[in-house]
C-alpha cells in the first residue's frame, strides 16, 4: 500500500494482512476518491473520523494531505497495533487518535462532530445499510460535513435523505452524504 499524495506521498506500508478481516481500499479507488475530496475539503481545517479503519490507509492519506486531527476506530487489535506502529514510523503519531472499539458502539457514544467521516466496513457486515442512519442520528457530522461510505454494488443509498452522489471504481462504490 502507498500514500498517493501530500507530505508522505510515495511512502509505502505493508500490513501483515494475510489473515486479517480487512479489505483495504485499492490505490486506484483511493486515488479517485481523493481527487474528488481535494476539491471539496480543506484538509488542513478538517477533523476526520475513519470508521472501520483497518490498515489505516484512509487515515494516513488524510494526514499526508494536511489533516492534523484524525480519529481512527477499529476493533481488530492486530490492525490497531499496526496503525500505531506505522504512525510512529511515519512520525505522525501526534496527528492520529487510535481507538480500539466496535464501530457500532463507538457511534453511539457522545462525541464532538467531525467535518469528514470515512467508513470502509467489511462488505458482508449485516448492518452496513444502517451506517448512514447511525451517523446522522448520532450527529457525528458538523454542519456542512461530508460522509463517505465505501461499499459494493449490492448496496444502494440513493433514497437516503442526505445522499448526494455515488462514484464507482470497479466493484468499489463510494456514496457521498452531506448534512
Amino acid at each position: 500500500m502507498r500514500i498517493i499524495g501530500g507530505t508522505l506521498k510515495g511512502r509505502k506500508f505493508y500490513p501483515p494482512a494475510d489473515k486479517w478481516p480487512t479489505r483495504p481500499t485499492t490505490d486506484y479507488s483511493k486515488e479517485g476518491l481523493y481527487n474528488i475530496l481535494q476539491n471539496r475539503i480543506d484538509f488542513e481545517e478538517t477533523r476526520m473520523l475513519d470508521l472501520f479503519g483497518g490498515t489505516g490507509n484512509q487515515s494516513f492519506e488524510a494526514i499526508s494531505r494536511g489533516c492534523v486531527d484524525v480519529t481512527y476506530v477499529d476493533k481488530f487489535r492486530p490492525a490497531v497495533r499496526f496503525v500505531k506502529k506505522t504512525a510512529e514510523e511515519f512520525d505522525i503519531a501526534n496527528e492520529i487518535t487510535v481507538i480500539t472499539m466496535d464501530v457500532k458502539r463507538f457511534i453511539k457514544v457522545k462525541h464532538e462532530p467531525w467535518d469528514y467521516i470515512f467508513a470502509g466496513p467489511p462488505y458482508p457486515l449485516p448492518w452496513l445499510d444502517q451506517i448512514p442512519n447511525l451517523v446522522f442520528e448520532n450527529k457525528l457530522l458538523t454542519d456542512d460535513g461530508l460522509f463517505v461510505l465505501e461499499h459494493n454494488p449490492k448496496h444502494n443509498f440513493e433514497d437516503h435523505p442526505y445522499f448526494d452522489s455515488m462514484r464507482s471504481y470497479g466493484q468499489t462504490k463510494f456514496s457521498f452524504f452531506y448534512t
